[in-house]
């Protein structure tokens, strides 16, 4: 149930999902409402949806009248939906086979005064609370007069209103009258407080259902058309977001992209629970890197679901390989789930439908949807942006990561906008391209936005080899980015110089390391000359103490010898 499900005041919820979002908590509660459509627009299984969640969700007991079906083929019918009628049918859902015999029509004129006596004891018998009258045109168009059928119209309404049941009534809508009632039944939508229209359109080839609530006394209700489909579980109406969305946690979790450099430039990888949209044109490795991320998922862990639209699982499975991303063991252990669904076969309302509930049977924790533009295909493109912004919704709201690939929309290969417009709703934002020049097509891949993240906003070279994905190192030359073949020569040529650069410099390291050896011996040389100077210098001043002394020994031996007083007093100028 969504959050209006348990119903506002005074209203009876659907308990379909959208439905009462759009009419703002349900059906007004006591009051009638008619649902008028075209054949196959759904009328029968919204009436015995809206009873059979309300006997399942809300405990009110139901009574279906079939004016125009019998009762088993109505059952047998709805078996699909997963609905329970038969236990339900045991206490708190009741059928009436309420068709016009052929013998009765013979007999002459009729009322409805013996079908509401029957049915009037069957409602306090069961302590019904709400009523469906399916097909009530069908026995209406029987009468031979206007004012009688009116008359039985009105005679339905005060049974109704006295009794306080929620009542639903379908009708047929005329296509003569622009989807209206026919004109004995025109009176009914101004008797009832609520009419919903549903429609049933091929738009270029494609079934489209819509449904829009005419008028509904006493609330607000969204007034413009709104897109729903037929599912494995009844009706879902494609209506907006639910209130509790904006209550989200937002994880800070991260997830690894699958290529070790894509997760240093993204900061560290995708946010768990993120939108993540991949763009280019055909050929740019966009399936690669999707198959990259589901790798990653199932290593980690998570299960994953690959939505492929259009494109066969094993072309997938085996062009995938040749580039290193091997899904096939996953898809062996479980952990992988492979879904091919061709993109023209229905809306994308059922598309939707239908992935989710892949999804949630699957247990996926990470969702991979390629390419997701695919859904604009064929009818779709009005709808398309719609129904992916509520798969972004819902995946949040699951904790599901989602990546979804979109091709480019024109010829432009530079160009960055999608098909389905949903690169504003993304939390990541990869676009690819190719870079033409001098004759090579070489594959970049650029961070145009990663919310929460210090993401790269560099231009990097995608380089695909049966090793796997790689980003090649980033090289510039007047601004720009090289790749491919001109990137390796110039890679080449710096190589080159710088080789060259280093050589020179080790030539002139030995020139300066013989100079400076040559130096050293030349120093050493005056080292050992000086040293002997200063010897000699030794030797001079040693020579010279020893004379004076020699000199001194002399002149005393001079004084002896002439028997002079040896302590007397030469006189200044005596021999």
């Amino acid at each position: 149930m969504t959050q209006h499900s348990k119903g506002a005041s005074g209203k009876a919820a659907t308990g379909i999902i959208g439905l009462d979002e759009v009419m703002q908590g349900g059906l007004p509660k006591g009051r009638t409402t008619l649902i008028e459509g075209g054949p196959g627009c759904g009328k029968t299984v919204l009436a015995l949806q809206m009873l059979v969640n309300g006997a399942k969700l809300s405990g009110e007991p139901g009574i279906f009248v079939a004016f125009e079906e019998s009762s088993q083929r109505i059952v047998q019918n709805a078996g699909t939906f997963g609905w329970d009628l038969e236990s339900l049918q045991r206490d708190n859902l009741f059928f009436i086979d309420a068709q016009p015999s052929y013998d009765l029509l013979q007999s002459g004129p009729f009322d409805l005064g013996g079908m509401l006596a029957a049915l009037d004891v069957k409602v306090k018998e069961m302590g019904a609370k709400r009523v469906v009258f399916d097909a009530l045109d069908m026995v209406l168009d029987l009468f031979d007069h206007r004012r009688a059928a009116r008359n039985e119209t009105y005679r339905l309404h005060q049974w109704l209103t006295e009794r306080g049941l929620t009542a639903v009534i379908t009708a047929k809508a005329s296509p003569l009258l622009n989807g209206g009632t026919s004109e004995a039944l025109e009176f009914l939508q101004f008797m009832v407080d609520c009419s919903i229209f549903l429609r049933h359109d091929m738009v270029e080839g494609t079934s489209q259902r819509s449904v829009r609530v005419g008028k509904f006394r006493g609330s607000p209700f969204e007034e413009n058309a709104t897109p729903f489909g037929i599912g494995p579980r009844g009706i879902e109406v494609a209506y907006g977001r639910n209130a509790d969305d904006t209550k989200r946690k937002a994880s800070t979790e991260r997830l690894s992209s699958g290529v070790r450099r894509l997760d240093t430039m993204l900061d560290g990888g995708y946010y768990r629970g993120a939108g993540i949209l991949l763009t280019g044109s055909p050929g740019t490795a966009k399936t690669t890197l999707a198959g990259a991320f589901a790798v990653a998922s199932c290593e980690r862990g998570d299960r994953t679901l690959f939505v492929t639209l259009d494109s066969p699982e094993e072309e997938i499975l085996r062009n995938l390989k040749v580039v290193g991303v091997d899904l096939a063991p996953h898809v062996a252990s479980g952990k992988l789930l492979f879904k091919t669904i061709r993109s023209t076969t229905a809306s994308a309302e059922i598309h939707l439908m239908r992935i989710r509930d892949i999804a949630r049977s699957h247990g996926a924790r990470c969702l991979v949807i390629d390419p997701v533009s695919a859904l604009s295909k064929s009818g779709n493109l009005g709808t398309a942006r719609n129904v992916v912004e509520r798969l972004i919704d819902w995946s949040k709201a699951q904790e599901i990561t989602l990546l979804c690939t979109s091709l480019l929309e024109g010829d432009n290969p530079l160009a960055e906008s999608t098909a389905v417009q949903i690169s504003t709703l993304a939390d990541t934002w990869i676009h690819l391209n190719y870079l033409v020049h001098a004759g090579e097509r070489n594959r970049a891949i650029s961070i145009i936005k990663s919310r929460g993240s210090n993401h790269s906003n560099q231009v990097r070279e995608l380089i695909l080899s049966a090793s796997g994905i790689s980003l090649a190192d980033v090289f510039t030359a007047g601004g720009e980015v090289l790749m491919g073949a001109m990137r390796w020569e110039r890679e080449r040529a710096a190589q080159q110089e710088q080789a060259e650069r280093e050589a020179q410099l080790k030539r002139r390291r030995t020139e300066l390391s013989a100079e400076a050896t040559a130096l050293q011996g030349r120093i050493d040389a005056l080292q050992q000359e000086l040293s002997e100077k200063r010897k000699d210098v030794d030797r001079l001043s040693a020579g010279i103490a020893e004379s004076g002394a020699a000199a001194i020994d002399s002149l005393a031996t001079l004084r002896e010898l002439r028997r002079g007083d040896v302590n007397d007093t030469v006189s200044q100028g005596e021999p």
